[in-house]
């Protein structure tokens, strides 16, 4: 049955009532007691020399965990600091003044019978020769514990185990699929592999400021989150390439692109394409470019919203993570469901409308954007099922999102970034 519902910007409304109340489905013990302060104190003051932090992907958890490196950076100027990720995700990270080594995490390689256990022990050879003092494991895993535990470093950090009594901290009310579905602490056991837990007081936060509780454990400073990485010239100017390729400035009545990224893993994610095409016919005829961007995976919902909105641009699959990255720094506005693409847009300082249905724009939406997010203000989101086939409602969280209300959004966004001073990207830097 579908449920009616109306618009509301859900990340200014995030401490607003929800119907339904929670209940744990962990029962993992009281809170540990907290270090001694002499013991916190050494290890905030403690140099570390060798570093690895270890966040495999996705993009967006990737670009979370960038304040952390710059924070890291700047408190150790002359450590070694690796990053261990997934090749796929590498190209964000390897060009970054502030990482010294990219380790490669080859999941689909690993996961070969024979091929897999070579590349296995490579992985774990390179980590104990490094030697490194101090291991910050992001990811929470059990083959990311496995692999903190094989560097042989005294010193690893991670998130705590799920604890009931952080979830009933909540002052929301959420659907109790959202407990049975969300991040709640580190996963699969791999809490036993850390030697200093991050404890964490409530899930209130967004993933960025749940990463940053690192800082006062290691003395990081306690300024604002800072994003910065590099976009490698290379990347912006086949991007400039692309633009001319496609004569944009010569179809075009506005400075700068409207960029739309209509896919995403989840089905449940997925806004209807008709609703971007008419959404890019709008803006089109108001005289913007737009342009379609993804991954290989997201060429047929872009090649459909490209042929009902004549004149988009679709360059899905045909650019990589840093050229796209280097497309949204050239962006007046995106236009994204919750994906890679909105999180850099918010890196790179650039306008940005986000639709959120089976997700949670507090703890993973545009970071710092109240203005960004477009949701409908439903009693079942977020669910946070991947599998339109999981829900009992006809997807009414994506559907009752219009067009018209997201073209109004855009519009509003343009307005005020027009009258906000340009911004410095990272990728001058």
């Amino acid at each position: 049955m579908p449920i009616s519902g109306r618009y509301r910007d859900e990340a200014a409304d995030a401490t607003a009532s929800r119907s339904g109340r929670l209940r744990s489905a962990e029962n993992s013990g009281p809170l540990p007691r907290d270090a001694s302060a002499a013991d916190a104190a050494a290890l905030s003051a403690r140099e570390f020399r060798r570093i690895l932090i270890i966040k495999l992907s996705a993009v967006g958890d990737v670009i979370h965990t960038i304040p952390v490196l710059n924070k890291l950076r700047r408190r150790y100027p002359s450590a070694r600091i690796d990053w261990l990720l997934r090749p796929q995700i590498a190209e964000l990270i390897r060009h970054h003044p502030a990482v010294s080594n990219v380790l490669l995490f080859a999941r689909e390689e690993l996961a070969r019978p024979w091929r897999g256990l070579a590349g296995l022990a490579r992985l774990l050879a390179q980590l104990r020769a490094a030697r490194y003092d101090l291991v910050i494991d992001m990811h929470g895993q059990f083959r990311t514990a496995l692999l903190t535990l094989a560097s042989g470093a005294p010193v690893r950090i991670g998130f705590d185990r799920p604890r009931p009594e952080v979830w009933a901290a909540s002052e929301r009310r959420l659907p109790a699929e959202a407990f049975r579905h969300c991040w709640k602490g580190a996963r699969e056991g791999s809490w036993i592999a850390y030697s200093d837990p991050i404890h964490i007081d409530t899930l209130e936060m967004h993933a960025v400021d749940r990463y940053l509780r690192v800082g006062p454990m290691l003395g990081l400073d306690e300024g604002p989150a800072d994003f910065s990485f590099v976009i490698p010239p290379a990347a912006a100017a086949q991007v400039d390439l692309l633009l001319r390729e496609h004569r944009l400035d010569d179809r075009t009545r506005r400075p700068g692109l409207l960029v739309i990224a209509p896919g995403t893993i989840w089905e449940t994610k997925h806004w209807k394409r008709e609703r971007f095409a008419a959404v890019a016919r709008h803006f089109l005829a108001d005289g913007w470019g737009v342009m379609l961007v993804g991954a290989p995976r997201d060429r047929r919902v872009c090649d459909a919203v490209a042929a009902a909105a004549p004149g988009t641009v679709s360059l899905a699959g045909q650019t990589t993570l840093a050229e796209l990255a280097a497309l949204v720094q050239r962006s007046a506005a995106c236009l994204t469901n919750d994906s890679g693409p909105m999180h850099l847009a918010v890196a790179l300082d650039r306008p940005v409308v986000s639709i959120f249905g089976p997700s949670d724009a507090l703890w993973i939406g545009p970071y710092g954007r109240a203005d960004a997010v477009l949701s409908a203000d439903l009693p079942c989101s977020p669910c946070y099922l991947r599998k339109l086939s999981r829900c009992p409602h006809d997807h009414a969280c994506m559907r009752e999102v219009s067009s018209d209300s997201v073209i109004e959004r855009i519009e509003r966004v343009l307005a005020t970034a027009s009258r906000a001073p340009a911004p410095q990207g990272p990728a001058a830097r």
